[in-house]
């Protein structure tokens, strides 16, 4: 077991959840998951992560443990009388779009996360959960010692909270976002177009992931576009766009630098870290993930993209 860092460079906060998850290629219930955990699993291969967090009383002990595996800091992972956050989808022949079938929020209802002041982190990213908590958890970091913040949203809120959101977004220096989602919060069709509106808003950073097509990344001016990973088989796709920004924001934490060519590099990385995730249902490929199976794919990634 590895055992946590008192110093967290990156801190995290999401959901920590009870998933049911059916594919084409198996269906499994009371599968690990939500955006904090495969966020921080991811993230935990680069640099030392604190998890912010609530669980309720059902959350299995052998979870926490799996948690426990990594750098990954738990003292802001509170539990609370009630059920944990539970999400029920289904993918179908198109593995880029899941299904929602049933979302239970339960403890998430009443989350307010409150952080140490001895927990402050140079890098900060605030996963897909209502606006008024990401803004909660704003309101509590310093700058300059917070020195980057990125954040992730959905549909949901974006159509449903769209002042809060957009109060947000004018205090974060990324975003990652998936290719719907960009084109709804932009209101326009094309992803150059809808990246560029989305930093008049605030992220002079903006990541669109388009799933089995790879990833845009923005910067300025500048501009990179990523394919995906090729894989031959895909079991779950559930947590990539987590794991995905897991891999991106601890590779930045790692490295201490977030210029354009470091972006790139970091996009690459996230890329990789989510085409493992994707292998097997929840966490279990990360599991048995190594250091030195990322740099292998990211050195073959690299020899399939060159020409």
């Amino acid at each position: 077991m590895t055992r946590a860092s008192s110093h967290y460079p990156l801190m995290v906060v999401g959901t920590v959840a009870i998933d049911s998850v059916e594919t084409p290629f198996g269906k499994k219930d009371s599968v690990f998951g939500g955006s904090a955990s495969y966020f921080s699993y991811a993230a935990s291969f680069f640099t030392a992560v604190e998890l912010i967090a609530v669980v309720g009383e059902d959350f299995p002990g052998e979870y926490r443990k799996v948690l426990e595996e990594r750098p990954i800091g738990l003292e802001h992972l509170a539990t609370r009388q009630g059920k944990t956050f539970h999400w029920r989808g289904k993918y179908g022949s198109d593995l880029n779009t899941a299904e929602t079938l049933e979302t239970q929020l339960n403890v998430l209802v009443d989350f307010k996360p409150e952080l140490r002041n001895d927990r402050e982190p140079e890098y900060l990213f605030l996963a897909n959960i209502d606006p008024n908590l990401q803004m909660d958890v704003l309101n509590q970091v310093k700058r300059p010692k917070c020195r980057f913040v990125a954040c992730d949203t959905m549909n949901f809120w974006i159509e449903g909270k769209a002042l809060e959101l957009g109060k947000v977004l004018k205090r974060v220096d990324m975003i990652v976002v998936n290719d719907g989602e960009a084109r709804l919060l932009a209101k326009e069709a094309n992803l150059i177009k809808a990246a560029r509106k989305i930093q008049r808003m605030g992220p002079g950073v903006v990541i669109i992931k388009k799933g089995e097509h790879g990833a845009f990344l923005f910067q300025r001016e500048q501009f990179f576009a990523l394919p995906a990973y090729p894989l031959e088989e895909v079991f779950d796709p559930t947590g990539a766009g987590d794991s995905f920004a897991g891999g991106v924001m601890g590779y930045l934490a790692k490295t201490g630098d977030t210029d354009f060519e470091n972006l790139k590099r970091a996009v690459s990385y996230g890329a990789v870290v989510a085409s493992f995730t994707v292998e097997d249902f929840g966490l279990e490929r990360l599991r048995t993930l190594r250091a030195e199976d990322i740099e292998s794919r990211l050195a073959n990634f690299k020899r399939l993209c060159s020409f």
